[in-house]
């Protein structure tokens, strides 16, 4: 089994905390772990959250808080883990606050070291942050729910035509507060299936917002998962956990669910 999305946000960058996350896989019964953390973990990012910033003080204060961590850090925390016998496969990656205008920034950024994952994630709409819990007076209670739905999928395509990515994170994670649009969205999920076929993206089905925020769905929206089965894209189990006692977190039921709508 893989977890395909495992933060070190919470912890130092250290052996020692990865090999938390090492042994709270190991009895999950994972096999494969993909650790990655937010970019904007690290200070070298900072360009891509200036709209974010600029927006609200709020959002402003939430973001004073982070990149305090440089990536030369996490780069030496990965060659460290690398030379060491480890009881499962451990990649490590980036989990990269996608904005179509940083494209330039993130082409000449991302390969300047060998990640072995790069996942993509929209957390933002046009520098409004959708998913914290300010977001719903900052957000959600002044636009209207059909535009916000319509340009969080217009960037999630885009993020997946842009090539910069291997791996999109919680592609449906705009659902988090219930807040649901007028139109069907079967299409979209049609039209963002096809994509990720041709492209050869993995798509997540994060569990991250099942005990987080106790969405009803346990991953991806039923409708979405189906669309993805349909065009045998390559779908990984992914929990977002940001504590070793998330590590798996109903990985197995979302294994089943797959199983189960295949």
């Amino acid at each position: 089994m893989i977890d395909g999305h495992v933060h070190l946000e919470k912890g130092p960058l250290t052996v020692a905390y990865v090999m938390e996350m090492v042994d709270a896989a190991v009895k999950m019964d994972i096999d494969t772990l993909q650790i990655l953390d937010h970019t904007h973990r690290f200070h070298e990012f900072e360009p891509l959250y200036t709209t974010v910033k600029a927006r609200h003080p709020l959002q402003a204060a939430w973001l004073a808080k982070k990149g305090k961590d440089s990536l030369l850090d996490y780069h030496r925390l990965i060659e460290q883990v690398k030379a060491l016998d480890l009881p499962i496969h451990v990649d490590f990656g980036l989990e990269v606050c996608y904005v179509p205008e940083a494209g330039p920034f993130l082409s000449d950024i991302l390969p300047a070291y060998p990640y072995d994952f790069i996942v993509g994630s929209v957390h933002s709409i046009d520098g409004w942050l959708y998913d914290m819990p300010f977001s719903q007076e900052l957000l959600w209670q002044k636009q209207s729910t059909d535009a916000i739905y319509r340009r969080y999928y217009a960037l999630v395509e885009q993020m997946m035509r842009s090539g910069l990515f291997t791996q999109i994170g919680h592609p449906d994670t705009i659902k988090l507060f219930d807040w649901w649009p007028a139109y069907d969205l079967q299409p979209t999920y049609e039209r963002l299936a096809r994509l990720a076929k041709e492209k050869h993206l993995k798509m997540e089905d994060n569990t991250g917002c099942y005990y987080r925020y106790h969405t009803k769905d346990l991953g991806l929206n039923d409708a979405f998962l189906k669309c993805l089965l349909a065009c045998q894209v390559d779908i990984i189990t992914a929990s977002d956990a940001h504590y070793p006692r998330h590590v798996g977190a109903y990985l197995r039921e979302a294994e089943a669910k797959i199983r189960a709508l295949s």
